[in-house]
């Protein structure tokens, strides 16, 4: 690799990656191997007391999945990650070191419906607590942190309404507060954003989707900025404090920018086990070779679509950032410069009757739960992925019963609005 800086582009194929040296082979080689044979006795006990880095079960790392996990973190400027089984996956990664009993995250109510549950619901099993905030009022955000307020979690673009955070002013609500701001970005990926240009601490992805973007594998990934102060204070002693499975070393102090890496690894991965597998990777960094070039398609489909869906008699309001009349057009141009990604929620005037029609009689868009594929898709949120949520909760989140998300992919618009306005029809 040159000195000089390299672009997106170059970025997006080469981060982390060499030919390979047993064999010469051009593409990252999928390492099928759950276990890694030590060179000797003292190899594998430095490698076991996180002396030296290296492979030792696939559990924990991984070559195929180690050249992602740089990739991604190049991608998004940020120090280290790791991989993981599922964006679910990632965002407990991103919690557990943070968190302990009775402590708390503060969480936008836009979020994806899985993730709302799973914070509303699920953590409260291990005693954590979420509390919801509109992002939008910046003064309920800053009140809503206390002493046992452990993180802040909100998506750049938000699923499904493709709302766009204004990430400079909520991170500047948690740097004041000494708490790290975790960015979901999977909806706008690092060609579009990049978290930690905007203050952000960590970022997750769900791999599954515009990473990978062919609807083959899932996955999650948690990457660290390597910015955050973990010894400022005591209220991360996952991470500040003696360690007792590594004789008592302290993550921070001995791994510096990449503490919060090495503990997702050394004790994430080894405990938690929500590991990526090989062939997962692999999918995903061929996926990312093409990133940009797919998310530019994306936009301007999305684009096209959002402004002949605004016109439409039929259609009550559209929720993409990009459009001329959203309220949210001027942070499009300060956080997502290169466009305001390719979901969104259309409402129609016809209620849910209409929602559940239009998504039976569409022909190229897919009625699939997953977003960010190169295929366009559609789901009615308050039916599907809302579902549990109450009607409140669903107009909170932008997906209301009259709503329908779509997921412009990178087919011909003209086809995708003329399925639109048939399946309308």
């Amino acid at each position: 690799m040159s000195d000089t800086p390299l672009g997106f582009d170059t970025l997006q194929i080469h981060a982390g990656s060499a030919p390979d040296p047993a064999t010469g082979a051009r593409q990252t080689p999928i390492y099928q191997s759950t276990a890694f044979a030590f060179r000797d006795a003292d190899h594998a006990a430095k490698l076991f007391n996180l002396q030296e880095v290296g492979y030792i079960y696939s559990r924990l790392t991984n070559p195929t999945v180690a050249v992602l996990q740089e990739r991604i973190a190049t991608l998004e400027g940020g120090a280290g990650a790791v991989c993981c089984s599922s964006g679910h996956a990632a965002q407990i990664m991103a919690l557990f070191p943070l968190m302990a009993p009775g402590r708390n995250v503060v969480a936008s109510t836009r979020l994806y419906g899985g993730t709302l549950t799973q914070f509303s619901q699920t953590i409260k099993r291990f005693g954590w607590e979420a509390k919801f905030v509109d992002f939008d009022d910046t003064d309920a955000v800053a009140a809503a942190i206390d002493d046992d307020t452990r993180a802040v979690f909100c998506e750049t673009i938000a699923n499904p309404g493709g709302v766009v955070t204004d990430l400079d002013t909520i991170s500047a609500v948690t740097k004041a507060a000494g708490v790290p701001l975790i960015v979901d970005n999977t909806t706008a990926t690092p060609y579009l954003c990049r978290p930690f240009d905007h203050g952000a601490s960590l970022v997750v992805h769900s791999t599954t989707k515009y990473l990978t973007g062919n609807g083959t594998v899932t996955g999650g990934c948690v990457v660290d900025s390597g910015t955050f102060d973990w010894s400022a204070s005591d209220k991360f002693p996952s991470l500040s404090a003696p360690e007792p499975a590594y004789h008592g070393m302290k993550f921070h102090e001995t791994f510096g920018a990449l503490a919060f890496t090495f503990h997702g690894i050394a004790v994430g991965l080894r405990d938690l086990g929500m590991t990526m597998n090989p062939q997962a990777a692999h999918y995903t960094l061929m996926g990312i070779e093409t990133l940009s070039l797919r998310m530019q398609r994306h936009v301007e489909n999305a684009e096209e679509i959002a402004n002949w869906l605004e016109t439409d008699p039929r259609v009550e309001s559209v929720g993409w950032a990009g459009l001329a009349s959203s309220p949210y057009k001027d942070r499009v141009a300060r956080i997502c410069p290169k466009g305001a990604g390719a979901l969104f929620t259309v409402a129609l005037k016809g209620g849910y009757e209409a929602c559940v029609k239009t998504v039976d009689g569409l022909k190229i868009f897919s009625h699939v739960a997953n977003l960010g594929d190169a295929r366009s898709l559609i789901i009615h949120p308050a039916s599907t992925t809302h579902r549990q949520l109450t009607e409140d909760q669903q107009v909170a989140a932008g997906a209301a019963p009259n709503v329908v998300r779509l997921s412009i992919g990178i087919e011909d618009a003209a086809d995708l609005i003329a399925d639109l306005d048939q399946a309308m029809a």
